[in-house]
Protein backbone atom coordinates (compact mmCIF):
# COMPACT_ATOMS: atom_id res chain seq x y z
CA UNK A 1 0.00 0.00 0.00
CA UNK A 2 1.07 3.45 -1.18
CA UNK A 3 0.68 6.82 1.21
CA UNK A 4 1.77 10.53 0.89
CA UNK A 5 1.95 12.19 3.92
CA UNK A 6 2.55 15.64 4.00
CA UNK A 7 3.93 17.95 6.57
CA UNK A 8 4.89 21.79 7.29
CA UNK A 9 2.12 23.89 7.04
CA UNK A 10 0.53 26.66 9.40
CA UNK A 11 0.23 30.06 10.30
CA UNK A 12 2.67 32.97 8.99
CA UNK A 13 2.40 36.41 8.51
CA UNK A 14 2.65 38.10 4.93
CA UNK A 15 6.22 38.26 3.68
CA UNK A 16 7.33 34.99 5.77
CA UNK A 17 7.99 31.48 4.63
CA UNK A 18 7.20 28.41 4.75
CA UNK A 19 8.42 24.76 3.96
CA UNK A 20 5.86 21.96 3.25
CA UNK A 21 7.48 18.20 3.20
CA UNK A 22 5.93 15.46 1.55
CA UNK A 23 7.13 12.05 1.79
CA UNK A 24 5.81 9.04 -0.26
CA UNK A 25 6.22 4.99 1.09
CA UNK A 26 5.19 1.60 0.54
CA UNK A 27 5.68 -0.60 -1.82
CA UNK A 28 6.96 1.98 -5.01
CA UNK A 29 8.98 1.17 -7.89
CA UNK A 30 9.37 3.86 -9.02
CA UNK A 31 7.96 7.97 -8.92
CA UNK A 32 7.61 10.16 -12.07
CA UNK A 33 6.42 13.35 -11.52
CA UNK A 34 5.78 14.94 -8.25
CA UNK A 35 3.84 18.17 -7.58
CA UNK A 36 2.49 20.70 -5.07
CA UNK A 37 -1.59 21.27 -5.38
CA UNK A 38 -3.51 24.25 -3.60
CA UNK A 39 -7.58 24.25 -3.30
CA UNK A 40 -8.11 27.89 -1.47
CA UNK A 41 -11.52 27.63 0.45
CA UNK A 42 -14.46 27.30 -1.95
CA UNK A 43 -12.31 27.35 -5.02
CA UNK A 44 -11.44 24.38 -7.33
CA UNK A 45 -7.91 23.07 -6.49
CA UNK A 46 -5.24 24.75 -8.96
CA UNK A 47 -1.79 23.54 -9.50
CA UNK A 48 1.21 25.22 -7.93
CA UNK A 49 4.70 23.50 -8.90
CA UNK A 50 5.77 20.17 -10.58
CA UNK A 51 8.80 18.42 -10.80
CA UNK A 52 9.93 15.31 -12.77
CA UNK A 53 12.37 12.44 -11.77
CA UNK A 54 15.40 14.31 -13.26
CA UNK A 55 14.71 17.66 -11.53
CA UNK A 56 12.50 19.80 -14.51
CA UNK A 57 9.99 22.27 -12.84
CA UNK A 58 6.83 24.19 -13.72
CA UNK A 59 5.22 26.79 -11.68
CA UNK A 60 2.05 28.44 -11.49
CA UNK A 61 2.56 32.46 -12.84
CA UNK A 62 1.24 33.38 -9.41
CA UNK A 63 4.28 31.69 -7.45
CA UNK A 64 7.04 31.95 -9.87
CA UNK A 65 9.82 33.82 -8.36
CA UNK A 66 8.55 32.89 -4.67
CA UNK A 67 7.88 29.01 -4.52
CA UNK A 68 11.11 26.36 -5.23
CA UNK A 69 10.08 22.70 -5.30
CA UNK A 70 12.49 20.19 -4.92
CA UNK A 71 12.86 16.42 -4.27
CA UNK A 72 15.15 13.63 -2.83
CA UNK A 73 14.76 10.82 -5.01
CA UNK A 74 16.50 8.23 -2.62
CA UNK A 75 14.25 9.17 0.41
CA UNK A 76 10.66 9.75 -2.24
CA UNK A 77 10.69 13.44 -0.68
CA UNK A 78 9.02 16.37 -2.18
CA UNK A 79 9.16 19.74 -1.11
CA UNK A 80 7.97 22.87 -1.56
CA UNK A 81 9.83 26.36 -0.19
CA UNK A 82 7.46 28.95 -0.26
CA UNK A 83 8.89 32.41 0.38
CA UNK A 84 7.46 36.59 0.38
CA UNK A 85 3.99 34.57 1.61
CA UNK A 86 1.02 36.57 0.42
CA UNK A 87 -2.53 36.44 2.15
CA UNK A 88 -4.07 35.15 -1.07
CA UNK A 89 -1.24 32.19 -0.93
CA UNK A 90 -3.91 30.75 1.98
CA UNK A 91 -4.90 27.28 1.09
CA UNK A 92 -4.90 23.64 1.68
CA UNK A 93 -1.66 22.21 0.00
CA UNK A 94 -1.54 18.68 -1.35
CA UNK A 95 0.93 16.84 -2.59
CA UNK A 96 1.13 14.14 -5.48
CA UNK A 97 3.04 11.60 -7.04
CA UNK A 98 2.34 9.49 -10.20
CA UNK A 99 4.43 6.32 -9.20
CA UNK A 100 4.17 2.46 -10.33
CA UNK A 101 3.72 0.35 -6.97
CA UNK A 102 5.58 -2.78 -6.63
CA UNK A 103 4.55 -5.59 -8.74
CA UNK A 104 2.36 -3.14 -11.40
CA UNK A 105 3.41 -1.85 -14.79
CA UNK A 106 1.01 0.85 -14.64
CA UNK A 107 1.51 4.57 -13.58
CA UNK A 108 -0.90 5.73 -10.74
CA UNK A 109 -1.92 9.13 -9.20
CA UNK A 110 -2.05 9.18 -5.64
CA UNK A 111 -2.77 12.27 -3.11
CA UNK A 112 -1.61 13.18 0.34
CA UNK A 113 -4.20 14.36 3.07
CA UNK A 114 -3.22 18.12 2.94
CA UNK A 115 -1.88 20.59 5.27
CA UNK A 116 -3.08 23.87 5.85
CA UNK A 117 -1.35 27.02 5.21
CA UNK A 118 -2.57 30.27 6.48
CA UNK A 119 -1.54 33.85 5.63
CA UNK A 120 -2.52 36.71 7.91
CA UNK A 121 -1.86 39.93 6.69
Amino acid sequence: QVQLVESGGGLVQAGGSLRLSCGASGSISSINVMAWYRQPRGIQRELVATITSGGRTNYAESVKGRFTISRDNAKNMVYLQMNSLKPEDTAVYYCNADLTPIGSSRIYRYWGQGTQVTVSS
